[in-house]
């Protein structure tokens, strides 16, 4: 492959050609509006720094316009993206980093049986907290979000939900699993586990 061919299929030389065509184009119409301004006494012109000004305010208006369009679309679709690359991905060992995304909610009570059998009660709790976060994402009450945290779950779910305590229940023990030492009982497993038998059980009625 030649220097010139490999030049002309780049894609820092088509972005040149893009900013030289819209360099000439706005040259072009600045240039007609100057001739339709009134003359201008003697001596008097627009200045190149002038242009090279309004230039350099286009190319940054532009660009954070296409910065905020960015911002937005991404605000608006990285739930669903999330999501959608956590379905085409394998699934590996729960470990404590799973995503709550990751695994069905068949799977998830499954495994916190598994783990309530071999009296794990952490963990056991973990898979119930989300198996409620993919079930409030089904049923399109709440999509998945990787930065929301429980408290912000708890204010969205007021809007929405007329019975929060099962919420309140599976995310304040999520937190204690998180940031507390506090020790973990069969107890506070059945509670996890009847809390989300009625969150369950509001979409059946």
């Amino acid at each position: 492959m030649t220097t010139d061919s490999f030049e002309k299929t780049s894609w820092g030389w088509q972005i040149s050609q893009f900013q030289q065509q819209v360099g000439e184009w706005f040259e072009y119409y600045l240039s007609r509006f100057d001739a339709a301004l009134p003359e201008l006494p003697s001596g008097l012109s627009i200045d190149p720094w002038f242009t090279s000004l309004l230039k350099f305010l286009f190319w940054l208006g532009l660009g954070l316009f296409l910065a905020w369009l960015v911002w937005r679309l991404w605000r608006e679709f990285s739930p669903y993206l999330y999501s959608w690359l956590a379905r085409g991905g394998n699934i590996g060992s729960y470990d404590a980093r799973l995503s709550d995304s990751e695994l069905s909610i068949t799977s998830l009570w499954a495994r916190s049986q598994k783990f309530y059998r071999q009296e794990n009660y952490r963990e056991a709790c973990r898979c119930l907290y989300l198996a409620m976060l993919q079930h409030l994402h089904e049923q399109a009450i709440l999509p998945h979000k990787k930065s929301r945290t429980g408290g912000e779950y708890l204010q969205l779910l007021r809007l929405s939900c007329p019975q929060i305590q099962p919420y309140e229940t599976l995310i304040s023990t999520h937190e204690q699993l998180c940031f507390g030492n506090a020790e973990i009982l069969p107890e506070n497993y059945e509670q996890c586990q009847q809390a989300y038998q009625e969150i369950v059980k509001q979409v059946n009625i």
